[in-house]
């Protein structure tokens, strides 16, 4: 039951945060570099599947072992971080490398904008958790 409460915590906590930054902070940097590659609205299947995938490595690499280990929050964070710049640094580095028109600013927004959302995302589950159990 722990495990399915830091997940579902997680990720609920990801989407919300995501949804608000991606129209807010992400989006409009994207519209200014890349236009032409966004569409008018994103497809929801491949999406959710990222965050599913994405949030379940969350739990496995810093969530759970916090949990086992009584890890502080500070831990958490700092792991996630980790996580974030990998998962996040490896989608614009290989864009910054590849596609035409992608900037700096874009790697710097995004990349900064998942290390904090996977932060916050995985300290509130963990948080929650340690709450509720």
């Amino acid at each position: 039951m722990t495990t399915a409460t830091i997940y579902l915590v997680t990720l609920a906590v990801f989407l919300l945060i995501d949804f608000l930054g991606l129209g807010v902070v992400v989006k409009p940097v994207f519209e200014r570099h890349v236009p032409e590659l966004l569409r008018d609205s994103p497809r929801l299947g491949p999406a959710l599947l990222f965050y599913a995938f994405y949030v379940a490595g969350v739990l496995w690499f810093v969530s759970m072992p916090a949990m086992a280990a009584e890890r502080s929050l500070w831990w958490v964070a700092g792991n996630a971080a980790i996580i974030g710049a990998i998962g996040f640094g490896t989608y614009e580095f290989t864009s910054l490398a590849v596609t035409k028109g992608w900037s700096w600013e874009m790697v710097v927004v995004d990349l900064c904008w998942g290390i904090t959302v996977t932060a916050v995302s995985a300290v509130s589950g963990v948080a929650l958790a340690r709450v509720i159990f």
